[in-house]
């Protein structure tokens, strides 16, 4: 067993506006939030594989995303 007591965790801080801003949202409306909050996340992506390889198409481009998001166990990325 490892001796985890010397890890130290360094997390951002808590921002509480937000966290009381979401807080008063219903949870379809926290859930669109987040979708949306995770699209935005992919459309940065896309757009720095599009100036990185600029030859490649739009499903070539998504592939890569998806391969970014979602690595699987034993392969390379």
């Amino acid at each position: 067993m490892q001796d985890t007591s010397s890890f130290d965790l360094e997390l951002d801080p808590i921002d509480w506006q937000q966290m009381e801003l979401l807080a008063q949202l219903s949870p379809a409306q926290r859930t669109l939030t987040m979708i949306r909050a995770a699209e935005f996340v992919r459309a940065g992506l896309r757009g720095a594989f599009h100036r990185r390889y600029p030859d490649l198409s739009d499903a070539e481009i998504n592939m890569k995303v998806l391969a970014y998001l979602t690595p699987l166990r034993g392969l390379e990325p």
